[in-house]
């Protein structure tokens, strides 16, 4: 702590100490009920502080992923959600799959749980393919998508590979990102124009 920051503090305790002495003299004869009104505003208080400090994880539990916003007929944004990552909220063979945006991925590349939820058993696939990714080497199966929707683009007969690892979240990769004739990112904002 340098020297202002020290002053700041000498002064702020002071000035603290200066008002709680004015309130203790002006409320000596009700001081039980006044001590309690304190107490009850000292948790109010320290309630409001938590929720302050965990206002970034609320939200993230609250609403984890940013939504896809139509800019013109040939232009999307995704805003930057709150772990700092770029979300596609996407239908897959007509169902709702979020993806991350992930320009590391080559592919789309689906977890399990969302391969078995666009009507894919992972168990009859023939993992066949591998894949190299920061937990090591996974096997891969090769499949087609008869759709792809992204906000108002529509792709048909897409590949895509079912990953045969544990994987938290299906990836959108390159393959369908160079769809896109432009891809930018400007400070919060992950612009895709065909």
């Amino acid at each position: 702590m340098d020297d202002f920051e020290t002053g700041r503090l000498i002064y702020l305790v002071l000035l603290l100490l200066m008002v709680a002495g004015w309130f203790f003299t002006q409320n000596r004869q009700k001081m039980n009920k006044s001590l309690q009104q304190m107490v009850l505003w000292g948790f109010l208080f320290a309630g409001m502080i938590l929720l302050y400090g965990l206002k970034d994880d609320l939200k993230l539990q609250i609403a984890p992923y940013q939504s896809v916003q139509q800019i013109d007929e040939n232009r999307i944004a995704l805003s930057r959600a709150n772990d700092r990552h770029f979300y596609a909220n996407m239908k897959i063979n007509g169902q709702a799959i979020v993806f991350v945006v992930d320009t590391g991925a080559t592919d789309i590349v689906l977890s399990q749980q969302d391969a078995q939820k666009i009507g894919i058993d992972p168990n009859q696939l023939a993992y066949i393919g591998r894949a190299r990714t920061a937990n090591g080497e996974v096997r891969t199966a090769r499949v087609k998508l008869d759709q792809v929707q992204l906000a108002g683009f529509t792709d048909r007969n897409v590949t895509a590979w079912v990953n045969d690892g544990d994987m938290a979240q299906s990836l959108l990769g390159m393959a369908y990102l160079s769809r896109f004739s432009r891809i930018e990112i400007a400070g919060d904002t992950l612009y895709l124009t065909r």
